[in-house]
């Protein structure tokens, strides 16, 4: 009678989705877990300073470079639907955050403010949300109350895809494409407020170097950027 206390709905159920959909790694393809303890390990690697093409004006870190385990699990969120590893790439966005706190690379202040990249509104939907912004909230819920999500940045819909493009056109075809919701900035910066432009990847840092510059015009001083991967 106890053996057959073992099977329940659930397990079988369970056993069965495994077998339609086998859960493999999102960031080395191995199966048995959606993100692994070797996977994980090269990933909580201390972050790394980025001097990017186009000057952001601010310091710029990443976590790691743009190759496998972090291209796997980002390429999987944006393509492939894995939203399953949103939730491990936020917790690592956390640890290089609260590391970069540590090293005094993070204003001292009474609240940290998370700005996620701006994302193309087609290309969010086509991916069911905003890949950096699920990050940043992932992160906040790690770090606790204190930390705040302001996705207050928005690409016009006429911007071009930047694949392929230059460190000169990216920036060109950027220009005036970004925009900030303004009515937002009060409640989520000012005095007390340390500010993180956070994005998944960085190549030429056009963008992070727009968004910088138009949310310093609307009042909103950006501290440092923080990216999951540097491509080289």
């Amino acid at each position: 009678m106890g053996e057959s206390n073992r099977f329940t709905p659930g397990v079988l159920l369970g056993a069965l989705v495994d077998l339609v959909l086998p859960v493999v790694c999102g960031g080395c393809g191995r199966p048995g877990a959606q993100w692994c303890t070797r996977c994980a390990a090269v990933v909580a690697d201390v972050p790394r300073a980025v001097t990017p093409r186009v000057n952001a004006g601010v310091p710029v870190w990443a976590q790691g470079p743009y190759r496998d385990p972090l291209r796997g699990a980002i390429v999987g969120v944006k393509e492939h639907g894995r939203r399953d590893l949103v939730e491990p790439l936020g917790s690592s966005l956390a640890r290089v955050l609260v590391t970069l706190a540590r090293w005094g690379e993070v204003p001292d202040a009474r609240r940290l403010v998370l700005i996620p990249a701006p994302t193309r509104t087609a290309a969010a939907r086509r991916r069911g949300g905003d890949p950096v912004e699920a990050y940043c909230r992932a992160a906040a819920r790690c770090m606790g109350p204190d930390v705040a999500v302001a996705p207050v940045l928005r690409t016009a819909g006429w911007v071009r895809d930047s694949t392929g493009l230059g460190a000169g056109a990216r920036h060109a075809n950027l220009r005036g494409a970004i925009t900030a919701r303004t009515e937002e900035a009060p409640a989520l910066t000012g005095p007390g407020a340390a500010v993180v432009l956070v994005d998944d990847v960085i190549t030429t840092g056009a963008t992070v170097a727009e968004s910088v510059r138009v949310l310093a015009a609307a009042g909103i001083q950006v501290d440092l950027v923080v990216v999951l991967a540097a491509a080289d």
